[in-house]
C-alpha cells in the first residue's frame, strides 16, 4: 500500500475553532477521517506541531517510509529556510497546501521558501485543496512505479 503523509504546521490544530471565515467550521481531525475514507487504497500518515524543529524532524523520518507528502506549514512556509532545505534534502514529490489564498492576503504571506522544492502548490481552496493534493501524488506516485 502507498503511503501519502499530511505535514501540518503551527495554529492548523485549531482549524474549526479559529477565523471561521477563513478556514472554516471544520477541525482537520474531522476532515482527514472523510479524506481517509475516500483513499481506502491509500495509507494517510498525518502530523501537526507548532514547533519548526518537529516538523522538520517529521519530513527527515518520512523520507524513507512514504511515497510523498502534502505540506501546509502555517506561517513557516513564509519564514522558514530550515524547512525549505530539508525539502530539497528529501526527494520525494512534495505538494504545498494552503487553506486561504496567500495571494490575496498579506505582502508578507505572499512569498514561500518552499515552494521551489514542492511538484505543485495549491491555495485557496480550503480544506478541499488537501484532497487535490492527495490526488496529485496518488498520479505521480502511479506514474514512477
Amino acid at each position: 500500500m502507498k503511503r501519502i503523509g499530511i505535514l501540518n504546521g503551527p495554529n492548523l490544530n485549531k482549524l474549526g475553532e479559529r477565523e471561521h471565515e477563513l478556514y472554516g467550521l471544520v477541525s482537520f481531525e474531522e476532515f482527514l477521517n472523510q479524506l481517509q475514507s475516500k483513499y481506502l487504497d491509500i495509507e494517510l500518515c498525518y502530523y501537526q506541531s507548532n514547533t519548526e524543529g518537529f516538523l522538520i524532524d517529521k519530513l527527515q523520518e518520512w523520507k524513507d517510509t512514504m511515497n510523498g507528502i502534502v505540506i501546509n506549514a502555517g506561517a513557516y512556509t513564509h519564514t522558514s529556510i530550515a524547512i525549505a532545505d530539508c525539502l530539497a534534502y528529501i526527494k520525494i514529490p512534495v505538494v504545498e497546501v494552503h487553506i486561504t489564498n496567500i495571494y490575496a492576503r498579506e505582502h508578507y504571506r505572499q512569498h514561500s521558501y518552499l515552494s521551489k522544492y514542492c511538484k505543485a502548490v495549491i491555495a485557496g481552496m480550503g480544506l478541499k485543496g488537501y484532497e487535490v493534493a492527495v490526488d496529485y501524488l496518488k498520479t505521480i506516485i502511479k506514474y514512477c512505479d
